[in-house]
């Protein structure tokens, strides 16, 4: 086995004690390959890339678990090996092709591999969360899921003019109650369900861990450029800070 520096545990957990009702995750916040993978064919700097990672997003979900007081949960490999979230089994969960660069080290992998990166970095990740929010409703306690994402301003020779998007399935409520509050000095275009959309095929989070349990949860996806220094992701933080709605008992306390 490698140093366990280059195979970390799935999830790199913070503040699980937190007293927040607001449960952090961020699926691809790590770029990170082990050594035998040999960078999956790629050249060094597609790793750093947006393909391999959201640049930005694991800081940013860090210091609101700081200063939330929020649970976290943080995915340490590159989803170029598997990502978090994507449903295993369907086509972007190893992606052959991501954006316009093939990913030769994906190519022809066979059934052993596949569940070889299932069993070391998917179900440990989304196990850990499972047990968190389990616990939780045993408890009574009040709940509600953010992910933090970050996007590329161009995709493919198309620029994306938003700042920021929430994505949601079934948590409306929740989703446009961020949305105003991203909007309120009329500066930010964040609007709802872009760049992407919620779907059983492309989503693990929001629909599994969030609708699927009655919990609400929402997708926040951030223009990359935005949080690409150490400026940039305070000024977000502080945004979303501000923006999360305060739940009633919370005001009432």
């Amino acid at each position: 086995m490698e140093p366990k520096k280059d195979w970390p545990e799935a999830v790199e957990v913070l503040n699980e004690d937190g007293r927040s009702d607001i449960v952090l995750l961020c699926e691809h916040a790590s770029n990170h390959v082990p050594a035998e993978y040999l960078g999956l064919g790629l050249e060094p700097r597609h790793l750093e890339r947006h393909i391999a990672w959201d640049i930005g997003a694991a800081e940013v979900t860090r210091r609101l678990s700081d200063r939330l007081g929020a649970p976290a949960f943080l995915g340490t490999y590159s989803r170029l090996l598997v990502d978090l979230n994507r449903p295993l089994g369907l086509e972007g969960s190893i992606p052959v092709h991501s954006e316009d660069t093939a990913i030769p080290g994906n190519v022809g992998i066979d059934v052993a591999e596949r569940a070889r990166r299932a069993a070391i970095m998917f179900v440990p990740f989304h196990d850990r969360v499972a047990a968190h929010l389990d616990r939780r409703i045993a408890e009574g306690r009040p709940t509600r899921i953010v992910t933090i994402h970050s996007f590329t301003p161009v995709f493919l020779g198309v620029a994306r003019p938003w700042h920021a998007g929430v994505l949601f399935g079934e948590a409306r409520q929740f989703a446009t109650a961020i949305l105003a509050g991203l909007r309120v000095d009329g500066s930010l275009d964040a609007e709802a369900n872009v760049p992407y959309v919620i779907s059983r095929d492309g989503d693990y989070a929001v629909p599994i861990h969030g609708d699927d349990r009655g919990i609400p949860a929402v997708l926040i996806e951030i223009r990359q450029d935005l949080v690409a220094d150490a400026r940039g992701i305070e000024e977000w933080t502080g945004r979303l800070v501000a923006a999360l709605p305060v739940l009633q008992t919370e005001r009432a306390g």
